[in-house]
């Protein structure tokens, strides 16, 4: 090999060296850090209009539920366990759009939707639409668990959750009376229009409005000791909808993803832009065919949401332990966890 050869061989080991520090830096990661995070919606969340134990009443269940889904993990546990046991936190809790907090339809009625999937298996169970079902991620895991099927919807699915033993409640377990006061200051404002769950911009068809007075969508994804990925979401829908709505947060591919070869997704958002983007799986398929980093492939597929006039944001975690959390409201509640049981919990852009 001649000197020129090696002089340029140094010359681009060099230059690579000095991209890849650079690039590291720019993302803010440590490599291999992380096994679990999760979200509890986006929106237009400002310290301003937080007050000091509200927001600390959020931190406090977002710690609650990291801290059940690293100790799910640190004892062996798959990371279908640790998001089902996670999600279980959130959805018990009324401070989050899903189960418990679960926002009121046009009708009075709390119709919660949810999903999983298994990144090792691909295998993946949903749920749509249900009233009855305490802890709908416990319904969507069961249908992949224990049926033919991947998704159940309405009177249906609670049939079978009942069936194969979950925890069944009448509907006025779900009232709170935040949520019900929220639904009548939405029909007061405009009988028509619809109310989404996370932001303020809007579209003007089928009366279908956005302006972000709630917050919404709990999701939760992990890592586990064998190096399976697993991902969640669950949902109370969108305050006042009509026509039996259905977002993203049960669709595979658009609120939900998992494979192991690439990363775990779970997003919170604008439904109707997810499902349209196929945004959960189009994070791994950035990742599969374009070799894309998963902090890169979340950010391109927020923007791409906000390009259409979307918006929400989502948490990726990869098969290395890498994490994304991108937004493009105001704020997201969110946090992580890492391998060390290290817990970081954020609110605010």
């Amino acid at each position: 090999m001649n000197k020129l050869k090696i002089c340029t061989m140094v010359i681009m080991g060099s230059l690579l060296a000095m991209s890849c520090k650079s690039y590291k830096k720019s993302t803010s990661l440590v490599q291999g850090e992380f096994i679990l995070a999760i979200h509890g919606g986006a929106g237009t969340i400002l310290k301003k209009n937080m007050t000091d134990s509200m927001e600390q009443a959020y931190k406090i269940v977002l710690e609650q539920a990291l801290k059940v889904g690293y100790e799910k993990i640190s004892q062996g546990g798959s990371s279908l366990e640790a998001v089902e046991s996670t999600i279980h936190i959130l959805e018990d809790s009324p401070l989050f759009n899903a189960g418990k907090g679960a926002v009121f339809t046009h009708d009075g009625r709390n119709e919660m939707d949810a999903s999983i999937m298994d990144g090792q298996t691909l295998a993946a169970g949903a749920v749509a639409g249900v009233t009855t079902i305490k802890n709908p991620i416990s319904a969507a895991k069961a249908v992949m668990e224990k049926s033919e099927h991947v998704m159940m919807v309405g009177r249906g699915a609670e049939q079978f959750a009942a069936q194969v033993g979950l925890e069944i409640v009448d509907p006025s377990y779900f009232w709170t009376k935040t949520r019900w006061e929220a639904l009548q200051k939405v029909k007061r404002q405009d009988s028509i229009k619809t109310q989404l769950d996370h932001d303020q911009k809007h579209v003007k068809r089928l009366g279908i409005t956005n302006k972000d007075s709630k917050f919404g969508t709990v999701g939760c994804v992990a890592l586990d000791h064998q190096g399976n990925l697993a991902a969640g979401t669950s949902t109370g829908g969108m305050t006042n909808k009509k026509f039996g709505r259905v977002g993203d947060s049960p669709i595979i591919g658009a609120g939900t993803y998992a494979n192991n070869e690439t990363c775990a997704v779970s997003c919170t958002g604008w439904g109707e832009f997810y499902i349209r983007s196929v945004a959960a799986y189009s994070v791994s398929a950035l990742m599969e065919y374009k070799g894309e980093h998963v902090t890169l492939a979340s950010q391109k597929v927020i923007d791409r949401i906000g390009k259409m006039g979307g918006n929400g944001g989502m948490i990726a975690l990869d098969k290395n332990g890498h994490v994304a959390m991108p937004f493009n409201t105001e704020g997201m509640y969110r946090g992580t966890v890492t391998k060390e049981g290290k817990i970081t919990v954020e609110i605010y852009k």
